[in-house]
């Protein structure tokens, strides 16, 4: 007796009755995830490379320019500081300590430097009649940075006064 086959094989084709089942071809899972080819890789990097050249210096100057306005925003404080002590106690801080204890900041700002101790200060000015406020203890009249770097526009932050 002979037994006649209903499943006839094909080039990637299965017959089973009118049932018609397609097979998939398997890959080697060797090269499914192959990942990238090496020419892929440089350019994703060279083009990162390209980004960071364009961004970095732009970042740098940023933060230089956000330190030049934090000292001038640090300097109108400690000297309206510094003006309000001396109206309010009719004598001038003997030292930036004198504005701290008495309540007027809560700390002392950081010079451009990154240390609140480089500060400089000058001595009180005297007023018209040529005395300082208490003339046997002449005070800080205003302060000024205490770095030796110049700033982004060329002048010296030692100069600035505000």
């Amino acid at each position: 007796m002979r037994v006649r086959s209903k499943v006839r094989s094909r080039v990637g084709k299965l017959r089973v009755g009118r049932l018609r089942v397609v097979r998939l071809k398997v890959r080697n899972p060797r090269f499914c995830n192959r990942g990238f080819t090496l020419i892929e890789m440089l350019v994703v990097i060279s083009i990162i490379m390209v980004l960071l050249a364009i961004a970095v210096p732009n970042y740098t100057h940023n933060v230089l320019l956000a330190k030049e306005a934090k000292l001038h925003q640090n300097l109108t404080t400690l000297n309206k500081v510094i003006q309000e002590y001396s109206l309010d106690k009719k004598k001038a801080p003997q030292s930036l300590d004198d504005l701290v204890t008495a309540g007027y900041i809560k700390f002392i700002p950081d010079d451009i430097t990154g240390s609140n101790t480089t500060w400089q200060t000058d001595p009180e000015a005297q007023d018209a009649d040529n005395t300082a406020w208490d003339p046997n203890q002449p005070g800080i009249g205003s302060v000024h940075s205490g770095s030796n770097e110049t700033s982004s526009d060329g002048q010296p932050y030692s100069s600035w006064t505000h």
